[in-house]
């Protein structure tokens, strides 16, 4: 029986728990969400744990920490793997950053799992808004025909 994709029937909302620090894996909840997003459906990204690295400011050396984030399959970093992916035409994780701010993902960052890993909200990217919060703040925000998703 062929799914049916009308509006009406897709889920209201999309929220994903963005937890694993692998940078293969948080690549591809920016790409879950901007196309969740493209598509009218509200996102929030709830990032958490080692995943925050991925929000983290530029290191002294001008690159950004999700450049040297490692894979989780694989040798290497989240910058060669990056490299690849734009060789390869595959939408490159600050496009997939800025379209995901451009199209109005929520961006979460969890309070616990920043204490959690000796990082503070100084320590975040300010070029992206983003919103602290806990796991009640996220379990709120969600919706009861959405999904919630786990990475």
């Amino acid at each position: 029986m062929a799914q049916d994709n009308r509006p009406e029937n897709r889920m209201e909302r999309l929220s994903v728990v963005v937890y694993d620090g692998h940078f293969d894996k948080v690549h591809y909840a920016l790409a879950m969400a901007s196309s969740a997003a493209a598509l009218d459906m509200p996102v929030t990204l709830f990032f958490t744990m080692d995943a925050c690295r991925a929000l983290m400011i530029s290191s002294s050396d001008g690159q950004p920490v999700w450049r040297t984030m490692p894979l989780s399959e694989s040798g290497g970093t989240g910058g060669d793997m990056d490299d690849r992916f734009q060789v390869r035409k595959i939408a490159p994780f600050e496009d997939l950053l800025t379209a995901c701010k451009e199209l109005g993902v929520t961006f979460m960052v969890c309070e616990m799992g920043l204490k959690a890993r000796d990082l503070s909200a100084d320590d975040l990217r300010k070029d992206i808004p983003v919103e602290p919060g806990g796991l009640v703040t996220f379990l709120s925000n969600a919706a009861k025909d959405g999904s919630i998703v786990f990475i």
